[in-house]
């Protein structure tokens, strides 16, 4: 009895071990907003880490988290670290380049909970006295990271995060220009 136990306990391992590897080696998340404000302004909320923390979807969600800028305070070379609760984690975003009004790239060092490193990206294209802006986020899933995306979907936990900072964007350039 035992041993057709082990058996049956082997091939579910071997089936879970698997699916897993069948799983998509990479994601991309893209979420894109109208903001309504000119291509040098909105650019400038995102080439500036210190301007995050206006708009920012993980702003906020802990009260205590330590942060730290590094390098020039703008475009290629500015650092931002974070470290705080579960919730945020801890990592380091580093321009790697940065186009005026048209795009900023960032490398994206997650440290805790997990180790992982992605690229964000941030792209403007005007339209008028308004700016489409899409944010992405592009990585490779390793072993772990492939199994964990058998059960939660990184589109839904992190699009969510992106619409929430592009809306958060464009009541900040509503508010300007009411001013």
């Amino acid at each position: 009895m035992l041993k057709k136990i082990l058996i049956v306990l082997a091939v579910i391992i071997i089936i879970f071990i698997g699916l897993v590897a069948m799983q998509p080696s990479e994601f991309r998340v893209v979420r894109s907003g109208v903001i309504p404000a000119p291509a040098p302004e909105v650019f400038e909320r995102v080439n500036n880490f210190h301007n995050w923390e206006a708009w920012s979807p993980w702003v906020g969600i802990d009260p205590a988290m330590k942060q730290k800028y590094e390098g020039p305070p703008a475009g290629t070379g500015a650092v931002y670290k974070w470290s705080g609760n579960s919730e945020v984690g801890e990592g380091i975003m580093t321009i790697t380049e940065s186009r005026p009004n048209d795009l900023v790239r960032i490398k994206l060092e997650f440290l805790k909970p997990f180790a992982a490193t992605n690229t964000a990206e941030f792209t403007f294209e005007p339209e008028g006295e308004q700016t489409m802006v899409t944010w992405s986020m592009e990585g490779k899933n390793n072993f772990i990271a492939k199994a964990i995306s058998m059960f939660i979907d990184m589109d839904k936990m992190i699009g969510g995060n992106f619409e929430k900072g592009l809306a958060n964007m464009k009541t900040i350039a509503e508010g300007a220009a009411r001013n």
